[in-house]
Parts: C-alpha cells; sequence; structure tokens
C-alpha cells in the first residue's frame, strides 16, 4: 500500500493535487483541510488507497490524524471514500470528532448525501474511538484572489449543480463580505444547501 508521497505540487485544486515524484504524477484526492494547509511548492501528503474493481484511487491528508479520521469514517457501512472525503471538507477533524462524541445527527445529516440513518450509524460506530482520544487538528488558510472559482469548483466535484452552486457562493459573499477563505467560503454555502 501507498501510505505517503512526497514530491513537487504541479497542480493544486480544491479536490485534487497532482505531485510529482521522480517524473511520475499522482492524481491524489483531497478535502478541504488539506488544500487549506498545502503552501509549499514541495509536500508531503499520508495516503489512503481505495482500491475497487473498476479503479484504484489515492486519497491525500496533509497530517495522519486526517487520515486516520477518514479511515475510521470509511470503516462505517454505508460511508464509501467519496463520502468521507465530503465530511472532512464540510467539517474539520475537531468538529467532526465534537459532533460524534455529543451525538449531534443533524450537524452530521447536513453533510451532502449523509442521512439520518447513516449519521446515526457513523455516531454508534465511532463515539467509542474517538472518545479515546482520536488525534485531530487545527488547519488554517491564507486568502487567495481565486477563491470564489476554487470554491465552485469543490462544490461541482462535490456533486451540487453549478447554477444552485454559483448562487449560494454569491449569496454568502454578499451577506458575509468578510470570508477569509475558500474553506470557509465552501463551508458556509455547503451549510445552506
Amino acid at each position: 500500500m501507498i501510505t505517503q508521497i512526497t514530491g513537487k505540487l504541479v497542480e493544486k485544486t480544491p479536490t485534487y493535487v497532482v505531485l510529482d515524484c521522480n517524473g511520475i504524477g499522482y492524481r491524489i484526492n483531497i478535502s478541504l483541510q488539506t488544500f487549506s494547509s498545502i503552501k509549499d511548492e514541495f509536500c508531503k501528503l499520508y495516503t489512503h488507497l481505495s482500491v475497487k474493481e473498476d479503479s484504484h484511487t489515492l486519497y491525500g491528508f496533509y497530517d495522519q490524524a486526517e487520515r486516520h479520521l477518514f479511515r475510521n469514517l470509511i470503516s462505517v457501512s454505508g460511508v464509501g471514500p467519496s463520502t468521507a472525503q465530503v465530511i472532512l471538507s464540510t467539517y474539520n477533524a475537531n468538529e467532526i470528532v465534537t459532533y460524534i462524541t455529543t451525538a449531534d445527527v443533524p450537524a452530521i445529516q447536513h453533510v451532502k448525501g449523509i442521512g439520518a440513518k447513516t449519521a446515526q450509524r457513523i455516531i454508534i460506530d465511532l463515539k467509542d474511538k474517538v472518545a479515546k482520544g482520536m488525534p485531530t487538528s487545527e488547519i488554517s488558510f491564507d486568502l487567495d484572489n481565486t477563491m470564489r472559482s476554487e470554491a465552485l469548483s469543490a462544490l461541482l466535484a462535490l456533486g451540487f449543480a453549478k447554477k444552485g452552486s454559483e448562487q449560494k457562493i454569491d449569496k454568502v459573499l454578499k451577506q458575509n463580505p468578510d470570508v477569509a477563505s475558500v474553506e470557509e467560503l465552501v463551508k458556509t454555502a455547503l451549510s445552506q444547501m
């Protein structure tokens, strides 16, 4: 299994990066948390390789705490890697752990594709695991000039319609012009969908 990749950042979007490692470009799916943390031309991502009958997909994480949480999420019946990536893009690791330990079903249901039964299953399956001190991390992000387009790309990649996504992003920016990051913009837009 590929457990980490260190290389030169060739392409960076809110949902994936391409890292050049000795002349080979690896496309790695990432969450908004990881997107916000990657700042350098050279970076190391901790990875998880998802193997399916028709594909092999790499998921990358800026720190091991996020990967650990991702692996716990995909261990829950009904939560696949794509859904876990959406969860990690909607909330940071500390928020997810808090919602699980406090059994906050409505907060977990806010994530696209998560219904009441799946939210309850996540809480039941992971409450004991996160209570034992699953590592978490706080992640920050510096504002960049293409915030609106990156937020739109993230929402489109998460499966939302373009027109509705544009309207939500514009509404968020109009109501809160002090939005400081793509991550904050996407999270606020997701909470209103």
